[in-house]
């Protein structure tokens, strides 16, 4: 199965949530002949930033680039007591169950004109941030209560096992909305960074992300690059994403498409060949695979071969990030 990677953001209200998850999806609508789309308002389906694409596309004389897909899901109404149908209560928490990780949007900066949820001056940065962090894990965890309550009455009813997805066994990415300054603030990132480890935690400016709206990648790169940063929000979470889940993309190429594919490190090639076909999968003899790296320094398949680069892996292959892949199948 192709792993379309689906990412719920979390966060009190004045976090710089929707802000943000307006960024990261329309990061991704601006690259151009890539497909986006908004399935309704707090869903967005983005294309994962990939360089590699482009350099193929180059190789192969195509135009088609199909690169992997990120699905962000804005789960709004997460306020203290949302397990308790506060805000929009529940709603929020079927839509969480869906998703592969949680990035969770914590405020970690001082601005009067933002009212802080809880309506509190903004003294302890990083106090509050623990503060609020804390806030959002208690709704998560008083809402797996609930639904464990309706798991065991169901179950006496029947007893048929059907697995749950608790919410606080998902993995947790914490992105923290610094100002300006704390973008290039190395111990105030480092305190943060322990505050939530081991998990990931990344550090994007809300403000800057807005700006960069309408941009191309090439300008957003030499804009971040004025403020001492080298990626943008997008980027930043995505790595920190397929970091957290165990996961890397493989690449096929050709004159009619080059496309990425996201697999689990570590899947074998028949595995991977799965993710594009059922059938490849059932159906697989060999893979005839190559590094990108080589693919790239020496400008076509004919000079990989003649180099004596182009192997034919077999079923037990583990799958590495980056090989550039034809599966010979036989169904």
């Amino acid at each position: 199965m192709a792993i379309n990677l689906k990412i719920g953001i979390v966060g009190l209200p004045n976090v710089g949530k929707s802000t943000l998850f307006n960024a990261l999806t329309n990061a991704g609508a601006l690259a151009a002949n890539y497909p986006f789309a908004t399935i309704e308002p707090n869903v967005g389906i983005v294309p994962v930033p990939d360089d590699r694409l482009e350099r193929l596309g180059k190789i192969y004389e195509t135009n088609k680039l199909v690169p992997a897909t990120v699905e962000f899901v804005d789960i709004a109404g997460l306020v203290a007591g949302a397990s308790k149908g506060e805000g929009l209560g529940n709603k929020f928490l079927a839509h969480i169950r869906e998703c592969h990780a949680i990035c969770h949007v914590v405020r970690a900066f001082k601005n009067d004109d933002i009212v802080r949820a809880d309506s509190k001056p903004e003294d302890d940065i990083l106090k509050q941030a623990k503060d609020d962090i804390d806030i959002i894990n208690l709704e998560l965890e008083l809402a797996d209560e609930e639904t464990k309550e309706k798991i065991s009455a169901k179950r006496k009813k029947d007893p048929a096992d059907e697995h749950i997805p608790f919410l606080t066994e998902k993995p947790v990415i914490y992105m923290f909305n610094i100002d300006e300054s704390g973008l290039t603030d190395d111990s105030l990132k480092t305190s943060l960074k322990n505050l939530v480890a081991p998990a990931r935690a990344v550090f994007v400016n809300a403000k800057l992300e807005e700006e960069m709206s309408g941009m191309s990648r090439d300008e957003r790169r030499e804009f971040l690059a004025s403020y001492g940063v080298k990626n943008d929000a997008l980027e930043e979470l995505i790595e920190a994403a397929y970091d957290t889940l165990g996961l890397q993309s493989f690449l096929t190429a050709g004159k009619k498409e080059c496309r990425a594919w996201t697999i689990k490190k570590g899947a074998t090639a028949p595995e991977a060949a799965g993710t594009i076909h059922t059938d490849f999968e059932r159906g697989f003899i060999a893979a005839q695979i190559c590094n990108y790296s080589d693919l790239v320094r020496l400008g076509s398949e004919k000079a990989v071969r003649e180099a004596g680069l182009m192997r034919t892996e077999g079923k037990t292959y583990k799958m590495q990030d980056g090989d550039v892949v034809e599966f010979k199948f036989n169904v």
